[in-house]
């Protein structure tokens, strides 16, 4: 299957419209990795130093931002985004995924680019980059809710997945156009690059404007016909198509369990049972993926480079943008064709190895060697490959697809929110542990990252559930029936939540009905055969 767009012969519909508007919706990626990735050469730029730097010099008497501001102006960003991604949900559940998505980038999103774009001091600079991050909170929760509420299952990894490769060109851009403007000798050198972000909105805003909002949220405010009208929209079917009303009817009778189960759903409710088990697996995934190592790379690429002595800087952090983008399509092809968990322990296997050897490299032989600069840079690049073709995407399908309805913007809000909280964590406190009037760890930093890579492989192992291939409601299932992770692989889905509301389970759990439905089955089954024998001559 794979990367193809051939849908499977037993899907309804048109596969193209999902997969155009899974598409375009990663676009937003793009605010988030240019956003982040602007900053790492911004704060090499002398004109923005001379203007930001409150008066401080360093050993050459040039102006130089302290790593105290450094470290604020950086990771500021990182706590508007947690904070944005911690009130995605009500957003999400109250506007919808649509409305949510156009608000976020056109409203909170442009505040903060408009604020950094007129700054010439520090205070309305750190306010823009709050409110930039606000915006791209919100938008990072938004999109993978959007895209797996709208996507076939069997591409719903590579369409989720998709939204990664847009963070990586969001970086490359970034990366490409400090290294343009880096030269100039006017504001410019800055303003051009913080500017240029009100492109990205705009086109996410616009194409919003014509796409249709998630099925799944018009089911959840019970808006069965705009849910109807919606998905014929998406799949290019009359509304009172076989298929349509079969899908629709599994999700509306899915939705329907879970809320007999209890009214309505609030925070609390995300902390219990299975799906407390997938809220700690996608937080704690989000988490590793921060640990990795690979923001301390795209935030302070550039600024570690240069303190090390390593020729061309900025060329090396454009260098290093663009292997993360070409290395994220090999993961779109094998989240379908090795699945989620064997893509993730590939992917933790590879970084572990790279950290580990970088972090050798760098502390025996050091960076000033330039044999030992080229290993350095060379496993870096190869870290970076193992990190954009497997935990870079994979992170977002996962979480994407791991909680029912009644929770999902809820429990994925907070599973991005962990995301920022520990990007904000590593953004503030690298300066601190890694420059030499303080830490002083250099390229030591990397056993840190090595170690978490490590943790991460066991943690696939242990906890990662494989969902290649099922809908968004057979998750629901295969957490139901399936206890350990490492068993997933052999679950088949079974249980339809329609079958059993026509049939009056709703008073059972999940394991009740499947076991109800599998008898039913079974006996319908044992009893064709014996018809079937009785006619036989």
């Amino acid at each position: 299957m794979g990367i193809a767009l051939k849908k499977p012969d037993d899907e309804p519909g048109a596969a193209w419209p999902a997969i155009v508007i899974g598409l375009f919706v990663a676009f937003g990626g793009v605010l988030f990795g240019y956003d982040t990735g602007t900053i790492s050469g911004i704060l090499q730029m002398p004109v923005w130093q001379g203007l930001f730097a409150k008066g401080n010099v360093n050993a050459e008497g040039d102006p130089q931002v302290s790593s105290g501001d450094e470290s604020l102006i950086v990771s500021i960003l990182s706590l508007g985004t947690f904070l944005g991604a911690l009130t995605a949900a009500p957003v999400a559940d109250f506007f919808g995924r649509r409305l949510g998505l156009i608000l976020s980038s056109a409203v909170v999103f442009n505040l903060g680019v408009i604020l950094q774009t007129i700054a010439t001091n520090q205070p309305p600079f750190i306010a823009g980059r709050f409110f930039a991050g606000y915006g791209v909170g919100l938008i990072s929760a938004m999109i993978p809710l959007y895209q797996s509420e709208t996507s076939p299952k069997w591409i719903r990894g590579t369409i989720v997945g998709a939204y990664q490769l847009a963070i990586t060109i969001g970086l490359l851009l970034a990366a490409i156009v400090n290294n343009a403007t880096q030269n100039r000798n006017d504001t410019g050198s800055y303003r051009i690059p913080v500017a240029l972000q009100f492109v990205w909105s705009i086109v996410l805003c616009g194409g919003m404007l014509v796409l249709p909002e998630t099925p799944r949220f018009h089911i959840k405010k019970g808006q069965n016909e705009k849910a109807a009208k919606a998905l014929s929209k998406i799949r290019r079917l009359p509304i009172d198509h076989p298929g349509l009303v079969s899908e629709l009817a599994e999700v509306r009778a899915a939705h329907n369990f879970e809320m007999s189960q209890k009214s309505s759903a609030g925070y609390a409710d995300c902390f219990k049972g299975t799906i407390g088990k997938r809220l700690l697996t996608g937080c704690a995934l989000q988490a590793l993926q921060q640990l990795s190592g690979v923001n301390f790379i795209f935030y302070y690429g550039t600024s570690y480079f240069t303190r090390a002595g390593f020729q061309d800087p900025f060329i090396i952090q454009v260098i290093t943008n663009t292997i993360n983008v070409v290395s994220t399509f090999p993961g779109l092809y094998l989240v379908e064709k090795l699945g989620r968990r064997g893509l993730l322990l590939m992917g933790a296997i590879g970084m572990t190895v790279s950290q580990f050897i970088v972090a050798i490299t760098g502390t025996a032989a050091g960076t000033t060697d330039l044999s030992a600069q080229r290993a350095a840079i060379a496993f870096v690049c190869i870290y970076i490959f193992f990190f954009a073709s497997s935990w870079g995407p994979v992170a977002w399908v996962v979480t994407g697809e791991l909680f029912p309805l009644k929770v999902r913007a809820k429990a994925l809000s907070m599973t991005t929110a962990t995301n920022w909280l520990l990007n904000f964590v590593i953004a503030f406190s690298t300066p601190y542990i890694v420059d030499e009037e303080h830490g002083n760890l250099q390229s030591r930093v990397f056993f840190i990252w090595g170690s978490c890579c490590a943790l991460s492989i066991v943690f696939v192992w242990a906890l990662i559930y494989e969902t290649k291939g099922l809908t968004l409601e057979q998750v629901d299932e295969l957490y139901g029936l399936v206890d350990k992770a490492w068993k997933s692989k052999e679950f088949r889905p079974a249980l339809s939540f329609h079958e059993a509301q026509n049939e009056g389970g709703q008073g059972m759990s999940m394991r009740q009905m499947s076991i109800a439905q599998s008898e039913r089955r079974a006996s319908q089954a044992h009893a064709k055969d014996v018809s079937y024998a009785k006619e036989q001559p």
